[in-house]
């Protein structure tokens, strides 16, 4: 018997409104009051996940410690509320039309023919409903993507619509988000695309029990009359998401228009516990009452797009606050890095962040930066390729292996410092076929990365197909780069450090992954931590 509560959200007038943001917001209020929640993302594409999808198209994939390639919503939602999600959690179009081609393929809908409904729309309702199968949660939030009239979106629509008939008004909650946009030239806000967007849902059967209003200005009182009027709801059931300074910020303004309040009063359910968001409060007291501020380069190839690196710079933000210091991110475009720009910009960073991604575009910048790090003693960060660019910078230069890479950027280069790891060699598809999902590391005692992490076995989570070439292993440690952190079944290198440099590591894994509000990552805590301390030195030294 199902017994958790399902609330819906969906989405109209326009994407990227921040659905995401707002049900992880309304999934921490309940939290705070006690209750278990999960939160999971469907999305209307055809990809199975978006492990192939470019980050210009999508942003990052974000990666679970079951090893699930997911919609980067995923990581609010473990961010907000300090929950590991999973497989679950995120389901696409094309994972739903994988299983039931599948059922097909085998016989399993007895000669019937296959169509959206009942077929695909039982397949949805099912993976709707798995969570509360698996676990014994008390709500399960289900964002809906894209937008109310999207052709992809409706089977999703059609599925929420039987739910709710299914499992009783009781046990059901739609929130519909929307846009209700300014006129600069009117100075006025218009409801009329809203009253379209629900028109466009109850056409579709379904009726907002709530709507949440997304705004750059106050909604009055007139208006919220209007909307109620216009769109069947209550009026205290009309709350305004006015834009924050910070995501962060969202879930206390939700408290504030009794979000949470109003959707237990829908659901007949009565907790005079107040919301306890003290360590939340505090966190974006410090956030937005910085006492130091530091310079941190982010040196990729999609900064363009500041979502494909979403993880990062949320990390940065968790640990900027741990550190009472403003992070202020400097994007650069790796593969435009010149002698002048290192000289000019990026050696004056407090710190430099290399990050991940794939492919030899801009890979020569990255190397051009990381020398700059080691030798000038800047702070220096290498997540996943940016660990192995670091491994390649300290071969050519250090080493003296000339024209040193990886088998990934030049499969015939005479020094292959880092390689194709061994099962991965015969793989041919690309989806979901990475070393995926979380992997243990032992960490060397005495070492820096041990010093941060304070025990010697830990597990973090990995997206990646090419690994430190172990036979390099012994020159590079006669040289003075440590390995000091190794997975014990596989003796894959996980952690690079140089311990003449202040702080200098590279780790194959993703620690952005595993940053929480609630539980910064001690690496990013201390990367932000040093990054400050290089800049005071630099102050002292007198230079700028």
């Amino acid at each position: 018997m199902i017994k958790s509560k399902f609330i819906f959200v969906t989405g109209g007038v326009s994407s990227s409104l921040g659905k995401g943001i707002i049900s992880a917001s309304l999934a921490k209020l309940l939290q705070s009051r006690g209750y278990s929640v999960t939160i999971q993302k469907f999305d209307p594409y055809i990809n199975i996940d978006p492990g192939t999808l470019n980050p210009y198209e999508h942003g990052e994939c974000y990666v679970t410690d079951d090893g699930a390639e997911t919609d980067l919503d995923l990581g609010h939602y473990e961010r907000f509320l300090n929950v590991k999600t999973s497989q679950s959690n995120n389901v696409t179009t094309g994972r739903v039309y994988q299983t039931v081609i599948e059922k097909e393929r085998k016989g399993e809908f007895l000669g019937k023919t296959v169509q959206v409904i009942p077929h695909v729309t039982n397949e949805i309702k099912r993976r709707i409903k798995l969570l509360s199968e698996e676990n014994n949660f008390d709500f399960i939030i289900t964002e809906i993507g894209g937008t109310v009239g999207d052709i992809e979106s409706l089977p999703y629509i059609e599925s929420v619509r039987q739910l709710i008939w299914e499992l009783g008004k009781n046990n059901t909650l739609l929130i519909h988000l929307t846009l209700i946009p300014f006129l600069s030239a009117a100075k006025e806000l218009k409801t009329k695309p809203t009253q379209h967007s629900v028109k466009k849902l109850m056409e579709s059967g379904l009726n907002a029990d709530i709507l949440v209003c997304r705004t750059e200005h106050e909604i009055s009182d007139e208006i919220k009359n209007k909307l109620a009027l216009f769109c069947n709801v209550d009026k205290d059931s009309v709350i305004q998401s006015i834009d924050a300074s910070t995501i962060y910020e969202v879930p206390l303004l939700m408290k504030k228009e009794k979000l949470d309040q109003v959707v237990l009063k829908k659901l007949n359910i009565s907790n005079n516990t107040p919301p306890n968001l003290s360590k939340w409060m505090n966190f974006v007291e410090k956030l937005k009452s910085p006492k130091n501020e530091i310079k941190i380069g982010l040196i990729g190839k999609y900064v363009e797009l500041q979502d494909s690196y979403k993880s990062i710079l949320e990390s940065l933000i968790h640990a900027g606050s741990e550190n009472q210091t403003k992070v202020n991110v400097v994007s650069i475009h790796s593969e435009h890095i010149n002698q002048k720009q290192i000289k000019e910009v990026i050696s004056k960073l407090d710190g430099i962040l290399v990050a991940p991604g794939f492919g030899e575009r801009g890979i020569e910048g990255k190397i051009q930066s990381i020398k700059c790090a080691r030798e000038e003693n800047i702070p220096f960060f290498g997540i996943c390729l940016g660990m192995q660019m670091a491994v390649i910078e300290f071969a050519r230069n250090v080493l003296k292996l000339e024209k040193a890479n990886s088998t990934e950027m030049d499969s015939g280069t005479k020094f292959p410092v880092i390689s194709l790891m061994a099962d991965q060699k015969d793989v041919i598809s690309k989806g979901g076929t990475m070393r995926l999902g979380s992997w243990k590391c032992e960490i060397k005692k005495g070492s820096k990365i041990y010093d941060i992490y304070k025990k010697e076995n830990i597990q973090e989570r990995h997206r990646h197909r090419w690994e430190v070439n172990n036979e390099y292993i012994s020159s590079m440690k006669k040289n003075g780069l440590s390995t000091s952190g190794i997975n014990p079944d596989t003796g894959l290198v996980e952690v690079i450090e140089l311990p003449k440099n202040d702080w200098f590591i590279g780790v194959q894994f993703h620690p952005e992954y595993k940053s929480t509000v609630e539980s910064p990552h001690p690496l990013f805590v201390s990367f932000v931590e040093a990054c400050f301390k290089n800049k005071k030195f630099k102050k002292l030294d007198g230079r700028k």
